[in-house]
């Protein structure tokens, strides 16, 4: 398990760590569990992606299927939030509204609907369940097939 492990560090040394994960795990014949906000780490590194939001799961994927077709708001947002290198200078980067909620009064239903730009009257009051919507990809997300 390796917990944020570029944090902080330059191009250079993040490199030679994430090497040094590759050669670890090729060696060891083991899985690896990196736990990072670095999408950049994530595409590069992982087979497979469980994006987490105030504590749940909102969406597991391989990792090409998240970044070509996110079915959770949250993970929607946090792709369109960041600049691509083939992105028209003018067009301007999502902002996800809001502020993450409070760990110890988290609200009632989805977590993220607060900051929901896809928020219905369900979405308030009840929870959605992990689900399976194509294959192998899994979302909490009452409005996932529309997304």
């Amino acid at each position: 398990i390796a917990d944020e492990p570029t944090t902080a560090l330059d191009v250079t040394i993040q490199a030679q760590i994430l090497d040094l994960i590759n050669k670890l795990q090729k060696e060891f014949r083991t899985s690896v569990l990196i736990i990072t906000h670095d999408l950049g780490v994530i595409a590069e590194m992982a087979d497979r992606v469980m994006v987490v939001y105030a504590g749940k799961a909102v969406e597991s994927a391989g990792v090409r299927d998240i970044f070509r077709n996110p079915r959770h708001p949250y993970t929607r947002g946090l792709l369109k939030s960041l600049p691509r290198l083939d992105m028209d200078r003018e067009v301007k980067l999502e902002v996800i509204e809001g502020m993450v909620p409070d760990a110890l009064s988290f609200p009632a239903g989805c977590r993220f609907h607060p900051r929901c730009s896809f928020v219905k009257k369900k979405c308030k009051t009840e929870e959605p369940a992990l689900v399976d919507a194509i294959d192998g990809h899994q979302v909490r997300c009452w409005r996932h097939d529309q997304i």
